[in-house]
């Protein structure tokens, strides 16, 4: 039975749903307002996110197929799955961006792919839907594309040269777990395609001595998504992982997914998935190591795992209880960053009104900070903190016990 496209927006719109790293921050800025070309990108972001005037932004976003030649053991589009199966054309992706984004659903595509005939030829049909939108139908929206590692260098150039962002999924946080469960695909072969990427982006920065700049690349940057709790790595495996992608491929984003039971598992993958908990307090370690100056090692305890009751940066300040409090009116930039309950911007404002004056503590109050959890770790005029040992500040932070149900 040949199925519509509606029937396959629904199949590969739903087995998108398992890819999270589709923000889009960063993005170069063009627009359709000269009445030269069709839609509009902006940096704020289009993936579920909200621009600074408050809209929600969103994309297309879906796979151009979930057939795929690899059988890794995480994924519920691998070769022996039985799930439902369907695949776009080129001409289909195309027709479905641009109606959409006319009838005000979308401002921007998100396109991946399972791999089909080879993986040069499944990038190559993903850079001739990018580059179809861009030259024929002078699109100017947002465009993330989700690379293939195996693919040649020529394509995933090409591929830079239309789309906004690309990724490479590392899938998995170590070597080993790629193995173990993806052993069609190798760990050196995506460092070496994300190594490229990088290497192509900075060079697009520079100019010729006359001054030229090479043709945009990716200006959105890439990004990659690891898979948390289908393998034994614990959060300080994982965090490390990331710290190395961050450093050594200039990421813009590493996205982590809790695995999901599939069906029809093998037996290598755990029965239930991982506490969603556990990604939310990733998400914030990662904050913490891009924005607040924490290294990889400083967050995760001794056990590997984030404690799961409070964030990391309470974690940390509770475990780190000798250096509070602090004096908010003399402590450097590094030491407040560390303070529960600030934040990078109400930093910025205490490091400012200090210039001007001795902060209190209602100044601290209409700058912003969080002062619930800023309380216990600092001292200023008006208000000096309480002797509290940290088993007696976890209780204040921590979720009270609940009743577990036995149904």
């Amino acid at each position: 039975m040949k199925r519509t496209i509606s029937d396959k927006l629904a199949i590969l719109a739903d087995a998108a749903k398992y890819d999270a790293s589709c923000a889009s921050s960063g993005g170069q800025k063009r627009s359709s307002t000269d009445g030269k070309g069709l839609g509009s990108s902006g940096g704020a972001g289009i993936c579920h996110a909200y621009a600074p005037d408050g809209r929600c932004i969103s994309l297309l976003k879906i796979l151009m197929t979930n057939f795929c030649i690899y059988d890794c053991a995480y994924c519920i589009n691998r070769a022996s799955s039985h799930v439902e199966r369907a695949r776009f054309s080129v001409e289909e992706v195309v027709s479905l961006t641009v109606e959409f984004y006319r009838r005000n659903y979308i401002e921007g595509l998100f396109l991946s792919s399972g791999i089909i005939r080879s993986p040069d030829d499944t990038m190559a049909d993903m850079v001739r839907i990018a580059r179809t939108l861009r030259q024929q139908e002078n699109f100017r929206g947002y465009i993330h594309l989700k690379t293939i590692p195996d693919a040649a260098p020529e394509l995933i150039d090409e591929a830079g040269k239309w789309a906004d962002r690309l990724s490479i999924n590392v899938e998995l946080p170590t070597d080993k777990g790629l193995s173990d469960y993806a052993p069609e695909k190798s760990a050196q072969t995506i460092r070496t395609a994300m190594a490229e990427v990088r290497n192509r982006r900075e060079a697009a920065k520079e100019r010729s001595h006359r001054g030229r700049r090479a043709g945009r690349f990716a200006p959105a940057g890439q990004s990659t998504q690891m898979i948390v709790g289908a393998d034994a790595a614990h959060d300080g495996e994982i965090l490390h992982s990331a710290s190395r992608l961050y450093s050594g491929y200039h990421l813009s984003r590493v996205y982590y997914s809790a695995f999901s039971p599939i069906p029809d598992a093998s037996k290598l993958l755990p029965l239930k998935r991982p506490p969603l908990m556990r990604e939310h307090r990733l998400y914030q370690a990662d904050w913490l190591m891009r924005f607040y100056g924490f290294e990889a090692g400083e967050i995760a305890p001794p056990s590997g795992m984030l404690d799961l009751e409070v964030d990391p940066k309470m974690a940390w300040a509770l475990a780190h209880r000798d250096q509070f409090p602090v004096d908010v009116n003399r402590a450097p930039k590094e030491l407040l960053l560390r303070v529960p309950g600030f934040g990078t911007r109400s930093v910025e404002r205490i490091l400012t009104a200090r210039r001007h004056g001795v902060l209190r503590y209602e100044t601290l109050v209409k700058i912003g900070c969080v002062m619930k959890h800023a309380r216990p770790f600092i001292t200023l005029p008006g208000w000096t903190a309480r002797s509290l040992d940290a088993q007696d500040l976890r209780a204040r932070f921590a979720p009270p016990p609940e009743q577990l149900s036995l149904f």
